[in-house]
């Protein structure tokens, strides 16, 4: 019993490892979506957060220059995007499409020819990585029944930016829903006329939404090169990007079920990752492939009919032309 409980919070430290990404693209997406920008480049700007990060942090040894970078880049792409939606019109589907593959491509090409690794970037120091942080107190709680191994195994243990995650989450509900910067934001979204005729200017909101979701995909990159990972390896986002998009349509463009489904969608990659090779009665051992793929399954399953009518923002996709 002892062992199945340890089991247990070791998974649970695991979903939390794995859904900060998520958590973080989920964020930056409901930001930008919010203010009425399609973003399906999270997982690109992700990518190139990434790589950025990595970059810099192998050549300065810098785990603090590399997420600077990634930040940096992450809101160029941001920028480019919201060029082309905001300042001229564009299809907001077309557009991230565009960056998407842009960007896909970029990353191989570039770190085959800064370091010749087939598209990645060497192993980092752990000098140039952001390490975990163990709390006060978290060897010696460990031997107290129940209590002590969530503190040790759960809430110990984390990296800086698993923190800024879960901050993130707070801060965007704040602002979304507590200050006037986020009613300005929900309003673009929904009725951008009506912001425009108080003399707000809807493309400068807009361009705000998309800088700030570029700043926190930047987050989300450098946590899987130099926090979660020892360094950027080729299409190392595997996904998230999508899956934290799916995940805000799940919480229906709020912060608080967005994180839900975020941890929802890490657990089963948690567990998916403890069942490799675990033999199960009468069936066996379980494949790898049907394990992996779970995740993905159960995203297309519960958007298809299980979480209701997801109502998104009225004028999300939109491109608002000012009448004369």
């Amino acid at each position: 019993m002892a062992d199945l409980w340890m089991q247990f919070l070791l998974t649970l430290d695991a979903t939390l490892r794995v859904a900060t990404p998520l958590i973080l693209c989920a964020m930056a997406g409901l930001f930008s979506e919010r203010s009425g920008i399609i973003d399906i480049s999270l997982e690109v700007k992700m990518l190139m957060a990434a790589f950025a990060a990595g970059t810099l942090a192998a050549l300065t040894g810098s785990a603090i220059a590399g997420l600077a970078g990634a930040i940096l880049v992450s809101v160029m792409f941001s920028l480019i995007h919201g060029f082309a939606c905001i300042t001229h019109k564009g299809n907001q589907v077309i557009s991230g499409l565009a960056i998407n593959i842009l960007a896909s491509g970029l990353t191989v090409t570039l770190g085959i020819a800064i370091f010749a690794k087939g598209g990645q970037t060497p192993m980092l120091s752990r000098e140039a990585r952001f390490s975990s942080i163990e709390l006060p107190f978290a060897e010696a709680a460990g031997a107290i029944p129940v209590i002590g191994p969530i503190y040790k195994e759960i809430i110990s243990g984390h990296n800086i930016l698993v923190w800024c995650a879960l901050i993130a989450v707070w801060i965007t509900s704040f602002i979304i829903f507590k200050t006037a910067f986020g009613l300005r934001l929900r309003a673009v979204g929904e009725k951008p006329e009506a912001v425009d005729t108080a003399g707000i200017s809807v493309s400068g909101l807009r361009y705000r939404a998309v800088i700030i979701a570029g700043i926190l995909c930047g987050i989300a990159g450098a946590y899987l090169s130099v926090a979660h990972g020892a360094g950027f390896g080729r299409e190392m986002t595997a996904g998230k990007g999508y899956i934290a998009l799916a995940a805000l349509i799940f919480g229906n463009w709020r912060p608080v079920p967005a994180l839900a489904a975020c941890l929802m969608f890490g657990f089963l990659d948690a567990v998916a990752a403890r069942l490799q090779g675990v033999e199960v009665p009468v069936i066996g051992q379980i494949p790898t492939d049907l394990i992996l793929v779970l995740p993905y399954v159960l995203t297309v399953i519960l958007l298809a009919g299980f979480i209701g009518k997801a109502t998104p923002p009225h004028a999300i996709g939109r491109p608002y032309v000012k009448e004369r």
